[in-house]
């Protein structure tokens, strides 16, 4: 492509060399850049891509896209300084890949919890209705029907812009996104044309990478912010920050609630482990999901079908078919009565909403046990909060591993044992290893009892000092509880 048209709408602080050269590739990896590459130097949580311009012009990299000149330029080597590397990848990898999502209806979905499973929801409902889709999310990115393996809850522009660029050429008509804070404060998705935003929650997480809830909270606005007057912002109104969200937005506003006033309304009938009885602005629908947090999602779901076009007893017949997402509230009974969840719950908000909705539904002439961890090098504050919900809202818990990563397994879990109110001392037992946690549960659990495996939901690998070691919660309770059924 044209160096000039890749630089279409970037702007400019001061530029050398910049003359009408053709550009084979863009990368923001040094080790990618080949003949005839553009390098886009952007700083990184581990390096600054600053420091590898000199190793991409040696493989052969012909233009750099940097926020400040090395000290000394190469002649023949285009160089263009912006005031946001992270900004202008993004707009670059737009423009590399010819504004794919200005062909597509594409939809943003962010919050704290509910992102995956409406975004896939979404997919699959329109799928069923006959048309092309697409899903970025954190589960797996697919194509149509062409599944790729997710990386990120947001890719990186250039593989986001690759997969829409796929879609298009597929001749998909709507995408649905998880759009993750880290995406939207790394500006990963600007330069995307969205069709609508959805708002589900928001609730202590990542405080690591934000430091505070405010600055988390004011990253989720700045993705409504972006939205044009030519889309919808869908919130949910009973979450205090929906109506934040859509204070400087553009786009047409809507809400959803169970509990307050808005545009679209769903009310509980019936909740059981099998599904949900659901009262949707007036028509009634039996659905495969579970839980009240699920009834928001389903709402929410159903809201953006109609908001794109599909009618709505279609949207509800298509809703009753629609299959529970891998590792979002996971229920299976084994042979000997035992029923086991298993969901991705990692947040104080999600654990605390999944075991309400067991408690709300279990007739507690059985036992729960929650094996539940914490992962390793991110926000340490809920470790203890994490702990005091799970031995609060269950009769037995086992704290155990979730993803170590760099951190030492018995630190995080000496830290989840400090939210531990001494009253519930009696409920709690630390295992260290993951698979001999959910062994013990499996082993000593009688007919009618329920299990909550928590914390990696759909994952299939364990990370533990960088190297990712297969590892499935679902996996492991099927084998144990055949094992023990014998």
């Amino acid at each position: 492509m044209n160096l000039k048209t890749l630089l279409k709408n970037i702007t400019i602080k001061t530029s050398l060399y910049v003359e009408d050269k053709d550009i084979t590739s863009v990368c923001f990896d040094s080790r990618k850049a080949e003949k005839g590459s553009m390098f886009v130097a952007i700083t990184g949580t581990q390096s600054n891509g600053h420091e590898y311009i000199d190793q991409a012009i040696r493989s052969g990299a012909t233009a750099i896209v940097c926020e400040q000149l090395p000290q000394q330029p190469l002649p023949g080597v285009s160089y263009i300084v912006v005031p946001n590397s992270h900004s202008a990848l993004a707009l670059i990898a737009a423009n590399f890949y010819g504004n794919p999502s200005e062909k597509l209806i594409l939809v943003g979905v962010t919050g704290t919890n509910g992102k995956t499973t409406i975004a896939t929801l979404l997919y699959q409902l329109f799928r069923k209705a006959g048309q092309k889709a697409g899903l970025l999310s954190t589960v797996a990115v697919y194509v149509d029907d062409q599944c790729f393996e997710a990386t990120h809850t947001t890719p990186d522009p250039l593989q986001l812009n690759h997969y829409l660029h796929l879609m298009v050429e597929q001749g998909v008509k709507y995408c649905f996104m998880e759009v993750s804070s880290h995406g939207i404060d790394q500006h990963r998705t600007e330069g995307l044309q969205f069709a609508g935003g959805i708002f589900t929650n928001l609730t202590r997480d990542h405080l690591d990478y934000h430091k505070t809830f405010a600055a988390y909270r004011d990253v989720k606005k700045r993705f409504f912010d972006a939205l044009p007057a030519t889309a919808f912002a869908l919130v949910n109104n009973d979450d205090k920050n929906g109506a934040f969200m859509l204070q400087n937005t553009k786009a047409q506003k809507k809400t959803y609630a169970l509990k307050t006033h808005a545009d679209y309304k769903a009310y509980i009938i019936e909740s059981r482990f099998d599904g949900l009885l659901l009262r949707i602005n007036q028509h009634e629908v039996w659905t495969k999901l579970i839980g009240e947090f699920n009834a928001y999602n389903l709402l929410a779901v159903y809201a953006t079908a109609t908001l794109l076009s599909i009618d709505e007893i279609e949207a509800l017949t298509l809703i009753s078919a629609i299959e529970p997402v891998a590792g979002r509230f996971q229920y299976a009974v084994s042979a000997t009565g035992v029923i086991t969840i298993v969901d991705y719950a990692h947040t104080p908000d999600a654990l605390e909403n999944v075991l309400k909705t067991i408690n709300d539904i279990r007739t507690h002439n059985e036992t729960l046990t929650t094996v539940v961890g914490c992962g390793g090098n991110r926000d340490k504050g809920k470790r203890p909060i994490m702990a005091d919900i799970a031995t609060t809202l269950s009769d037995n818990v086992i704290l155990t591993s979730d993803n170590p990563r760099n951190e030492e397994p018995e630190t995080i879990l000496s830290e989840m044992q400090q939210g531990v109110q001494p009253q519930y001392f009696h409920k709690v037992q630390t295992i260290t290893d993951r698979r001999q946690a959910i062994q013990s549960v499996c082993k000593n659990a009688k007919k009618g009892d329920i299990i909550l495996i928590a914390g990696k939901g759909h994952e299939t690998y364990q990370e533990i000092k960088g190297v990712r070691h297969h590892f499935d919660d679902f996996e492991i309770v099927r084998e144990y509880l055949e094992l023990y059924k014998k």
